[in-house]
């Protein structure tokens, strides 16, 4: 009866630790039997008394080394309190505690944490309503610190990160938010990383993910990049027209005094104009008589007719 009484209360102590390695539980199990099938051979061949004195003992080593022994992976270290002060830091691997003596109140993981938070429905300077999204890189640096000098460490961290960014957002203006994002991981990771050093807590990186701004708005401000885009491209064909309008003053001095360099050009565009299959041209009664363009036409119209024809 004390025995089964031994055993039941060993392994609803081991539910309520979660952190019983399998090796503890393994060799809680190899002692167990033991003690079992030494009560099982010694039945009837020794007193009553000496039978439970052997199980009992078995048992009580057994519970010893499951709740004694302990095993910390590799990114971990083992806080351990013994009567509520502080012992130190176990782990990464297997160490002893002292039961009923010695506690582990939190086990703190010494890898890169990755938080993701937001700002939502926060106000710029200029009064505006944006939704900010960011992802937190951070790590503990300090484990003692971490356990000891805050209650939950990576809940703090989370509330830091948020209310530094609805800080920044309320001190800078949408445009200044919106295109300065490097500047605004840079700021967040220094404010960040103030609040949580105290806690054995150092910030690697912020990353702004998302600015999520009202859909009016959004809109509004497609329809303003829209029109800046037209008025540039206004611009730009105004200006390339007064180059235009320049080149053409500056070839029309070489034909003031040239007259045959005008009856050139002017052949030559004839026929640029008529080389064309089925192409017409029609040239002002004025042009023909100043430029003798009707004996010029007539000079391309023969030597069109005995152009060689296509098969």
């Amino acid at each position: 009866m004390n025995s089964r009484l031994l055993a039941t209360t060993a392994l609803r102590a081991a539910k309520i630790d979660q952190r019983i390695p399998p090796i503890a539980g393994t060799i809680f199990g190899v002692f167990l039997i033991i003690s079992i099938l030494g009560a099982i051979l010694m039945d009837g061949k020794q007193p009553d008394a000496l039978i439970g004195g052997w199980v009992v003992g078995w048992m009580l080593i057994g519970i010893y080394v499951l709740f004694a022994l302990k095993v910390a992976n590799q990114w971990e270290k083992a806080v351990v309190l013994r009567l509520g002060k502080f012992q130190g830091l176990r782990g990464p691997g297997l160490f002893w505690i002292v039961p009923l003596v010695d506690t582990i109140p939190t086990w703190i993981d010494h890898r890169v944490m990755v938080t993701p938070f937001a700002a939502q429905k926060t106000l710029t300077k200029d009064t505006v309503p944006v939704d900010v999204d960011a992802v937190l890189f951070w790590v503990v640096w300090d484990a003692e610190k971490a356990a000891l000098e805050v209650e939950n460490y990576q809940a703090a961290v989370d509330w830091a990160a948020q209310t530094a960014l609805r800080d920044i957002t309320g001190r800078m203006m949408l445009a200044d938010i919106l295109v300065g994002r490097s500047t605004i991981d840079q700021e967040l990771q220094k404010i960040i990383d103030e609040r949580t050093t105290p806690w054995g807590v150092t910030v690697q990186s912020v990353e702004i993910r998302d600015i999520v701004i009202p859909q009016d708005l959004e809109d509004a401000m497609s329809r303003q990049a829209q029109a800046e885009r037209e008025r540039q491209a206004r611009v730009i064909l105004g200006e390339s027209e007064k180059q235009i309008a320049a080149s053409f003053a500056e070839a029309s001095q070489s034909y003031i005094n040239n007259p045959t360099a005008l009856h050139l050009r002017a052949m030559n565009m004839l026929f640029e104009g008529l080389k064309e299959k089925g192409a017409l041209v029609i040239v002002p009664s004025s042009a023909v008589d100043t430029m003798n363009l009707g004996g010029m036409s007539g000079m391309v119209s023969l030597a069109q007719q005995n152009l060689p024809k296509e098969k």
